[in-house]
């Protein structure tokens, strides 16, 4: 029986805290050597980085929103916001006085967005391979200049065509060199491009194209949506009208994208595909990136997020971002504080 996959799942920064080291005394040898035991704390700090789409009525876009137009909450707990960026956009600092953005941009995040794509190469695409890799590479080309891109493609296997890069010609040598294959194993894949984006800081985002079920991963999709809720990676999927009629697969699709703040598309033509892969582009350009240090909260479990806006946008405007994320556990290491 397997056990569940836990693995860190937020941005982490180890502060370190020494304690002060007193000069002894004439002849204090034992307590010179109690200062030099005493330990050294070490602290994992998470900051929650989202990733939020702002609509309204007729799912148009809303552009031009500032920090302070956003509410967000923790398990209904306040938080203050740290960091905020519209689009492409670079991520600003959050005066935590004002509310407002500071004039420089945040030096640790980069422009733009990480987007992993993950292309199922199993034996169900047998009939419309060709077609699907024409679709993925319009949609590589079509993606702003600031965005970074990796490819990926599995079968029974994940296969690392491209690595991240913002060199558009390698990535699209990689969509030209896979190959159909076996079974698809498609979160076994999904694990391991999560591991990979969780490497990389900033703006991240998956976007699958996959034919059909999953037929030979050995874990569940219930972890893969837990965890990618957590690293803060919004699951768009690209189907066809094969997934769309398995009510498992359709079903996982869906709760993976919404769960997430991605979306799911289930397309039934070549023609479809491509429209679907516009329609990410543009979710991807006009996503705002907030971050967040958790306020001192209890839970160790999962926690809730909520994200609103102030006043009469709250009631006109749509939301849609992760709906929560298991935080990583304070860890404390003793180790023998430095020489003085």
């Amino acid at each position: 029986m397997l056990t569940r996959l836990r693995q860190p799942l937020l941005l982490l920064w180890l502060v370190s805290f020494v304690f002060p080291a007193f000069p002894p005394a004439v002849g204090g040898r034992v307590e010179a050597q109690q200062q030099a035991e005493k330990p050294m704390l070490r602290v994992e700090v998470n900051l929650v980085q989202l990733n939020v789409a702002v609509t309204d009525s007729k799912g148009h876009y809303v552009t031009g929103l500032r920090p302070s137009d956003f509410a967000i909450s923790e398990d209904s707990i306040g938080q203050k916001i740290a960091s905020f960026g519209e689009g492409n956009e670079p991520q600003m600092t959050v005066d935590p006085t004002t509310g407002e953005v500071r004039p420089e941009p945040n030096q640790t995040v980069l422009a733009g967005a990480n987007v992993f794509v993950l292309f199922d190469t199993s034996n169900y695409m047998y009939h419309s391979f060709a077609l699907a890799q024409d679709a993925i590479a319009d949609f590589v080309k079509s993606l702003d200049s600031p965005e970074r891109v990796a490819f990926y493609s599995y079968s029974r296997n994940l296969y690392r065509a491209a690595a991240l890069t913002s060199d558009r010609e390698q990535v699209l040598r990689g969509v030209r060199s896979t190959v159909a294959g076996d079974q698809p194993a498609l979160y076994n894949a999904l694990l391991l491009t999560l591991r990979d984006a969780g490497q990389f800081p900033g703006r991240k985002v998956l976007v699958i194209f996959s034919n059909g079920p999953d037929e030979a991963s050995m874990v569940t999709p219930e972890d893969i949506g837990e965890l990618a809720q957590s690293t803060g990676v919004p699951i768009y999927v690209v189907s066809t009208r094969h997934a769309a009629i398995d009510p498992v697969s359709a079903a996982i699709f869906r709760q993976m994208s919404s769960a997430t703040g991605g979306r799911a598309y289930f397309t039934r033509s070549w023609h479809d595909q491509r429209i679907a892969f516009d329609s990410i582009r543009d979710d991807v350009a006009h996503l705002y990136a907030l971050s967040y240090y958790p306020q001192p909260n209890p839970n160790r479990g999962w926690r809730a997020i909520k994200v609103t806006l102030h006043g009469d946008a709250g009631k006109k405007y749509r939301i849609r971002t992760r709906s929560g994320y298991r935080p990583q556990p304070f860890h404390f290491s003793k180790e023998p504080a430095p020489s003085p």
